[in-house]
């Protein structure tokens, strides 16, 4: 019998993705997302419906700051794992409702911890995210002293990683934090740049860019991190893992004319004012994932938007539906 694990946040991106990979590899997975919209929710609907294809999968609409409803999961189901990927993202948005951040990610983080001490469970791995080494010097390893943020979301998951440990420390849990750099690829977040990139240069919209396009991301393929989060799943103790490129990082300008190539069109870009949230570039020390968890990316950018940019134009007919801005009252 392979395990049942929970899996929060399962209509999002990577939540997605990572329940897709368990699902085939014959994990039961119970996933819950509060489904909100912060970004459409037409897209969290459609990643859904491609979950529900398994006989594997159960999926409830669910809240992590919901204590009760919860406990009524961990009551219903014996989870082995709690593999916790939900979260609100967005550090420009963490801005302006800086209350709900520190809610799902930091209180709806220790509701969980709290219901696994409850119910025996030992493992979890938690998602966290490059955004916590702002300012500090690269390649990021995981040792530096992460104690800067520079958002209200930063800080809400450094809150969640340090609750993390405390549970390992006090009720010797094993708990793997991931680190995540910029993610992308198919079904991919739309308030993210490179959906926005490519819906803006296919259907000839200006490309809205905050700075002059230089600042550079360790971008990172969905399913190279989704593999990553499941061999997080081994024991570890209480570890910190980087999920990066773990290459130079590369600027905006750069993805702009890689996508312009491979959709034959030209972008007209449009260059806003920097938000000072934004960190100017990221990058990722991976050797301790290469290490640990004998992990490290297999899809380079080439082959990863190539294939997010085929996902695109074969989704074109309802994605051309899809909107590009966040819903800020909901956050």
């Amino acid at each position: 019998m392979k395990e049942t694990v929970l899996l929060t946040g399962a209509a999002g991106f990577i939540g997605w993705k990572t329940a897709e990979f368990l699902l085939k590899e014959g994990y039961e997975v119970v996933g819950i997302d509060n489904l909100n919209n912060y970004y459409d929710v037409r897209l969290k609907n459609w990643r859904v419906e491609q979950l529900k294809k398994f006989d594997n999968f159960k999926f409830f609409n669910v809240d992590i700051e919901n204590l009760g409803a919860l406990k009524v999961l961990f009551d219903t189901f014996r989870f082995d794992v709690v593999l916790n990927l939900a979260a609100r993202a967005g550090v420009r948005y963490s801005l302006i409702n800086p209350n709900v951040y520190l809610q799902t990610n930091a209180q709806g983080t220790l509701n969980l911890l709290e219901l696994m001490k409850e119910k025996g469970i030992k493992k979890m791995v938690l998602a966290s995210t490059s955004s916590l080494y702002a300012g500090l010097p690269m390649p990021f390893k995981e040792d530096l002293p992460v104690n800067t943020p520079i958002s209200p979301y930063a800080a809400s998951k450094k809150a969640a990683e340090v609750m993390a440990y405390t549970y390992h420390y006090l009720y010797k849990m094993d708990i793997s934090v991931v680190r995540y750099f910029t993610v992308y690829g198919p079904a991919g977040r739309p308030d993210m740049s490179i959906f926005r990139f490519i819906k803006w240069i296919d259907e000839g919209q200006p490309i809205k860019i905050f700075g002059d396009g230089t600042q550079a991301r360790d971008f990172t393929y969905v399913d190279d991190i989704a593999r990553g989060t499941i061999l997080a799943m081994k024991p570890v103790g209480y570890e910190i893992i980087n999920l990066g490129g773990g290459k130079n990082p590369i600027s905006l300008k750069e993805i702009i004319k890689k996508i312009e190539k491979l959709l034959g069109k030209k972008a007209n870009i449009q260059y806003l004012r920097p938000n000072k949230a934004d960190m100017k570039e990221t990058w990722a020390d991976i050797s301790k994932a290469e290490k640990l968890l004998d992990w490290k990316p297999e899809i380079d950018i080439e082959e990863g938007l190539k294939r997010t940019v085929k996902w695109y134009l074969e989704n074109k007919d309802w994605l051309k539906d899809i909107s590009l801005e966040e819903n800020i009252q909901n956050i």
